[in-house]
């Protein structure tokens, strides 16, 4: 008896805060792909954040008359992190891939992806930005350093420029959303856990409507979440710094002490012994807020709380899972 071969069922994750203006025009085009992609099935997962717009009656209407449509609505704003978690923790696809709502991230590019990692050995399809159209050369500049930097402090591999934008398989799902840490670094975590991923490059188009969410603020607080969240060599340098001082101090000591017992000379030179004092005061300030931020992301761990709240979905008030 001939068995017809089951679908695969792709899940597209859509990160959504205050997006009432893309949200229509990302699944006009979404839906058009999902069309010519006869051989497989599709859910469209959004994730609303909290957001303060008609975002979730939209998303009500396309739930309504789109069965393939769902969405979970948090209580509150918990940030882009906690939604692509939300998603992959409650897709059921396949293959899973992660989308920006505001067209930057092609759907046109779906198919191609879908292609390569079902006729390739790679775990992952991932893309990657040359140029970004959106940023200014603050951005650009703050980005190359960011990546630079990241890539001396972190042993964890992470392709500069890499976008959130991703097709995966079942099994990279499950290891990511195994990585229950309150403090989340996606990007960080695609190269921890591993898996053959293979990149594309292709340059980022403006987005269709609206501004981007994220500040220059929010990126660099971004960027220090990464090398917290996967690297401890700021302590370690912490560490040299006060050890080269201490070896410092302990010599000029001995020289004062010689000084003093052979020639007889008085200790002068106040004004640059107080600066002398403010600067070591300072770095003992900036090396104790490092070790403080450690200290607070530790403390946000052990306590345990949800990553996010579902408020609503599209079943109704019923909670998904809200996962510690």
């Amino acid at each position: 008896m001939n068995l017809a071969k089951k679908k695969d069922l792709i899940s597209i994750i859509v990160p959504c805060y205050n997006e009432e203006e893309t949200i229509p025009i990302f699944y006009n085009e979404i839906n058009k792909i999902s069309k010519e992609m006869k051989p497989v099935n599709f859910e469209f997962l959004f994730i609303n954040d909290g957001s303060k717009d008609n975002t979730l009656s939209i998303l009500k209407h396309l739930a309504h008359t789109d069965k393939r449509v769902r969405f979970i609505s948090f209580s509150r704003n918990f940030g882009k992190e906690a939604g692509i978690y939300a998603g992959l923790k409650n897709s059921r696809g396949d293959y899973v891939a992660i989308m920006d709502v505001d067209m930057q991230d092609p759907p046109a590019m779906i198919p191609k992806m879908y292609q390569d990692i079902k006729e390739t050995k790679y775990d992952c399809i991932a893309l990657y930005t040359k140029s970004h159209a959106d940023y200014s050369f603050v951005r650009k500049k703050f980005t190359q350093w960011w990546y630079k930097l990241i890539k001396t402090l972190s042993k964890t591999k992470q392709m500069p420029g890499a976008r959130d934008f991703r097709l995966m398989t079942r099994q990279m799902v499950e290891a990511i959303t195994s990585l229950s840490e309150y403090n989340r670094y996606t990007k960080g975590m695609f190269g921890f856990i591993g898996f053959e991923t293979k990149w594309i490059a292709y340059d980022t188009p403006n987005r269709i409507k609206g501004k981007s969410k994220f500040s220059l603020r929010k990126l660099i607080k971004y960027a220090m979440e990464g090398i917290i969240a996967f690297s401890t060599t700021p302590l370690i340098i912490a560490a040299y710094i006060g050890l080269f001082f201490c070896l410092v101090a302990f010599l000029a000591i001995i020289i004062i002490i010689t000084k003093t017992l052979i020639w007889g000379d008085p200790v002068t030179g106040w004004p640059s012994l107080a600066c002398l004092i403010v600067f070591i005061g300072g770095l003992q300030l900036f090396f104790f807020g490092i070790m403080g931020i450690y200290l607070s992301k530790i403390y946000l761990e052990v306590k345990h709380r949800p990553i996010y709240i579902t408020k609503e979905t599209e079943k109704g008030s019923e909670n998904y899972e809200n996962k510690c």
